[in-house]
């Protein structure tokens, strides 16, 4: 993994020293709240309900052992004991002190770490595929690239005040597990007919009042010209974008406003010019990049250990079928752990948990750990016959739930519990549905679900895409939850369609339940998922199951 050059450290501890003296002066009162905000903002410093929150960057979701260890300090020293994993790939604190912002930063940069450009009308942390440099089906490790970016992005002098906030995605598999298909720039490694490795270039997605999947701009951009042909995007964007209009002012609207093929004339301009600018300087950075992310030596070990591990114990064998994903090496796998026990809070992790993680990587997982966009943490490097020692270590740490990609495994922002932006609750409702689902014991039956909950329009719980999708909204003082249904965040992409009325806070939980009843009646057969079903069948005997009453008075 990448490691900070003398550059990068000079540069982030100067930084963090400019803004020590500006959190003084606005602790002095020589800077008001509204003349500070835009400085703390730089810095990934907000204000919601209760407290400051910090949210931390983790470019492309890649840390080691020690990074992790440092972020459960953080969490303990000027926090209160968690910290919360977001759908950015970034680490959020929710009580630390103003005061003492500085020596949280200053304790980052100790690792490596920073804040930058995690807020503001800029180009945020430019997040990956949880699982690369280790999927099987991946046809490059797309980290460097996403370095590259980063390198490219902060600071940027051209980019730091867009019309608004920029969201790139990456992934180097044909599976789209980055959902670049709902970023401002999405990009998908592909092969041309010569097999030679490049990317689908995706623009204009993005989700919030106005949810949009992203257009392809070019089927087919060599490596070599990736930077400057984003560059060229982020100038278009900046130039044609809206700054009159908030909620219009995102790149999505300016290509549904200006047309597709409008906006690719004027990028590929952009393009000619500025790849004569560039003169390859890109491709020696991005040579000594690679060269920071080779693979780990993997080692060759009997398995019968594993399998005889798994025979015996059936709790081990549960957690293996659905915590566990296919490696490019021989006798290695994946392991997602899942940060969504019934009942918990998705995405919080308690310092003791992160040590224990950080623990396992350094024993068992080559030091390597990853924050997926689905607020789980993955080993990306376990010898399967190290997985019952790691299973061991996960449950003495209560991190040990196999629920992996099923009901339990919700996507929630923190919601009106913490945001100020929030309109309604999505932690608690997220509880409740997991206790529900863990009560009856249908989990594993219902099979592949993913259910995500937004607590406002800003759709930072990503509902748009949910499968199930449930957005919290204000309605005259009263918590409403409306349903959206056959949304997608892979390669092939949906947007959700609204099932109908909002439910409230009591009767949202039986609704899923209805929803859910319906679709193990229907499906074909236990290997049917809900999506397939949903769009081999449609919205209609979905609708009948939220809502029977409406359903009784039409057949009357």
């Amino acid at each position: 993994m990448y490691t900070y050059t003398d550059f990068d450290e000079k540069f982030v501890r100067e930084r963090v020293a400019q803004f020590r003296g500006q959190v003084e002066r606005r602790l002095e009162g020589a800077l008001t709240e509204d003349e500070f905000k835009p400085l703390r903002l730089m810095n990934g410093l907000y204000l919601q309900l209760h407290a400051y929150m910090l949210r931390v960057a983790i470019p492309y979701g890649t840390l080691n052992a020690r990074q992790m260890r440092q972020l459960a300090y953080l969490a303990e020293r000027w926090d209160k004991g968690y910290g919360h994993f977001t759908t950015r790939q970034n680490i959020q604190y929710n009580w630390p002190k103003l005061k003492d912002i500085p020596d949280m930063l200053d304790a980052l940069a100790d690792v490596g770490m920073h804040a930058i450009q995690t807020s503001g009308n800029t180009i945020r942390n430019v997040t990956a595929d949880h699982f690369a440099g280790a999927a099987a089906d991946e046809i490059e490790d797309p980290r460097p690239i996403a370095e590259l970016l980063r390198q490219w992005s902060t600071d940027h002098p051209e980019f730091q005040f867009l019309p608004r906030k920029f969201k790139i995605a990456v992934t180097g598999s044909p599976k789209d597990r980055a959902v670049t298909k709902a970023h401002d720039i999405g990009l998908r490694m592909v092969r041309n007919d010569a097999g030679e490795p490049g990317f689908e270039v995706i623009v204009g997605g993005g989700l919030g009042r106005t949810p949009m999947i992203g257009k392809v701009i070019r089927d087919f951009l060599p490596k070599a010209h990736l930077l400057p042909y984003c560059e060229a995007i982020v100038s278009v964007y900046n130039l044609l974008g809206r700054r009159d209009n908030k909620y219009k002012a995102r790149i999505k609207i300016t290509v549904a406003e200006n047309g597709l093929d409008k906006i690719r004339d004027l990028v590929e301009a952009r393009f000619d010019e500025l790849r004569r600018e560039f003169s390859g300087f890109d491709q020696d950075l991005l040579k000594k990049i690679e060269a920071e992310f080779t693979p780990p030596t993997f080692r060759d070990a009997q398995l019968e250990g594993y399998e005889a591990y798994r025979a015996a114990n059936p709790a081990f064998r549960s957690w293996t079928d659905t915590n566990l994903d296919d490696h490019r090496a021989p006798g290695y796998a994946i392991v997602s752990v899942s940060i969504k026990k019934h009942g918990a809070t998705p995405g919080d992790a308690s310092a003791d948990q992160m040590r224990a993680l950080a623990e396992l990587a350094e024993r068992y997982g080559h030091d390597e750990l990853r924050i997926s966009h689905e607020q789980n943490v993955i080993l990306p490097h376990v010898h399967k016959s190290d997985l019952p020692a790691v299973y061991e270590g996960l449950r003495a740490a209560d991190l040990a739930t196999a629920n992996i990609g099923l009901v339990s495994d919700i996507i929630a922002c923190p919601g009106m519990d913490y945001c100020a932006l929030a309109t309604a609750r999505s932690i608690p409702i997220a509880q409740e549905i997991a206790e529900r689902f863990d009560a009856l014991k249908l989990e594993h039956e219902i099979g592949a679900l993913k259910i995500k909950i937004s607590g406002c329009i800003n759709a930072c719980g990503h509902h748009h895409v949910g499968h199930i999708g449930i957005l919290g909204l204000d309605r005259a003082g009263v918590e409403n939850y409306q349903i959206t249904l056959g949304g997608n965040g892979t390669e092939t992409a949906t947007v959700g369609e609204r099932a109908g009325p909002g439910f409230s806070a009591e009767d949202i939980v039986p609704a899923i339940e209805r929803l859910i009843g319906a679709y193990l009646h229907i499906r074909n057969d236990a290997d049917e998922t809900f999506l397939m079903t949903y769009r081999r069948v449609g919205l209609t005997p979905f609708k009948a199951a939220l809502y029977p009453e409406k359903e009784a008075q039409n057949a009357a």
